[in-house]
């Protein structure tokens, strides 16, 4: 039996009958927890009477994901998402920590319309929500954003996702004005140069064949090969965004090789979907998704840590947008309540490729670390106390009307998940249960 571990004075919570995930596997434990950080993990834990016992017999305590790409799109785009909507997907596929990216009106490139951005988060959010600041004012591509600034607001990460900076000289000054100010970028490589107006998909035989104008991956590839080109000169953080060709990942282990300071993200659309997939604008996303060879790259890539972890870039639009012709449709699919499952469900429990433990690492832990997130994504003793409850026994199928995102394109529904998020809980409290259907 081990002693009674000293309280903070908050209200403590253990969690029994439950496997939790600790050092790299699921065991039988307990987990004794209060709203600041995890008290104890440990066979047996003593507690006083009015200490609340949760019997979460049959379930998984999982520690909670990070997803360092997601669109809330509020505020200016309140009809696709919200920040309460797009934290409670969050916390529905088992997120505690998501970073918001930057495309909204207003743009968060001042402090004077971050200051009211973070005040919403604060008020609307039931995960954590941290945003970017724009690489450029208004992610124009002309001037680099006073990033010393926002820093001083708590923003270390910055990003223009949605564009690439068009103009290697604004890159090159806004990576030196980066390292000045000890900050992070997250890049969105794209040279529009390399696409064509109505583009929509992988340049292949299957565009050919469906009379589709296709994306070469070189509107990818090219622009990260500059951005990293640079990063060898300046020593810049830089994270590349939803890495799609294998021209790219062959781009990111050499400059690796190299010394850069460089890491890469994939989505799970990208490891489960190929060009051929596409049936009309609801598998439609930028990057598209390309060919076998690519995929398998990128799946390789992961496992090698070329790529480093996995961000999925959601991207809520509404149905009505999502239903137009393909070339009118916009970029994107929601993504935050099928990863997890998704993933799991193919790569760990289907083909057994992965560990549930490699897994977690690129869904949690490693975002984390590379984020600067200090005793997030793991569970251990002193770390915040997010997580969230899983069900392995539990097989369902996604159906997106069940969706808390307001955004329901997805190229998902109606495909078997062989695990279940049942409740999530940010910082020692709970903020979503699942409804039982």
């Amino acid at each position: 039996m081990n002693t009674k571990p000293a309280f903070s004075g908050l209200h403590p919570i253990k969690i029994k009958n439950a496997r939790i995930f600790y050092d790299g596997s699921l065991q039988n434990l307990e987990m004794l927890f209060d709203q600041e950080k995890i008290l104890q993990i440990a066979p047996e834990i003593e507690v006083d009477d009015d200490v609340e016992i949760i019997d979460a017999k049959g379930l998984a305590v999982l520690p909670g994901l990070v997803d360092t790409h997601v669109h809330l799109r509020e505020p200016g785009y309140e009809a696709k998402e919200t920040i309460a909507a797009g934290s409670r997907a969050a916390a529905a596929g088992g997120f505690t920590t998501i970073f918001a990216m930057p495309n909204l009106r207003p743009y968060p490139s001042t402090v004077e319309t971050m200051e009211p951005y973070l005040e919403k988060i604060a008020n609307d959010a039931v995960v954590r929500v941290i945003p970017f600041g724009t690489i450029t004012d208004d992610e124009a591509g002309r001037t680099p954003t006073d990033y010393a600034a926002l820093k001083k607001l708590g923003i270390h990460q910055f990003s223009d996702d949605g564009v690439g900076v068009a103009s290697g000289d604004v890159m090159q000054e806004a990576m030196k004005k980066a390292v000045e100010a000890d900050v992070l970028f997250s890049c969105h490589t794209e040279d529009m140069n390399y696409r064509a107006p109505g583009a929509s998909v992988h340049e292949g035989p299957y565009a050919k064949k469906n009379g589709w104008i296709g994306i070469p991956s070189a509107c990818e590839s090219a622009q990260l090969i500059r951005d990293l080109g640079y990063a060898r000169q300046i020593p810049v953080a830089y994270h590349a965004d939803h890495i799609s060709a294998k021209e790219s990942v062959e781009a990111l282990r050499q400059a690796k090789r190299d010394g850069v300071n460089c890491t890469a993200e994939v989505t799970a659309h990208h490891l489960l979907l190929e060009d051929r997939d596409v049936q009309d604008a609801m598998e439609k996303m930028n990057p598209p998704l390309r060919s076998h060879e690519d995929r398998m790259a990128l799946i390789e890539g992961l496992e090698d840590g070329t790529l480093d972890f996995i961000a999925n870039d959601h991207a809520p639009h509404t149905m009505e947008e999502k239903t137009r012709p393909m070339d009118k449709a916009p970029f994107g699919i929601v993504a935050l309540e099928t990863a997890f499952p998704l993933l799991y469900t193919e790569f760990v429990d289907r083909q057994k490729r992965w560990s549930l433990k490699q897994l977690l690492e690129w869904m949690a832990a490693k975002p984390a670390k590379r984020f600067g997130l200090e005793k997030t994504g793991e569970l251990r003793e002193g770390y915040r106390p997010d997580f969230f409850l899983a069900d392995f026994d539990r097989t369902y199928t996604i159906d997106p009307a069940d969706f808390e995102s307001k955004g329901k394109n997805t190229p998902f529904g109606g495909w078997t998940a062989n695990v279940c998020v049942m409740q999530t809980w940010s910082e020692g409290r709970p903020v979503w249960t699942r409804k039982n259907k």
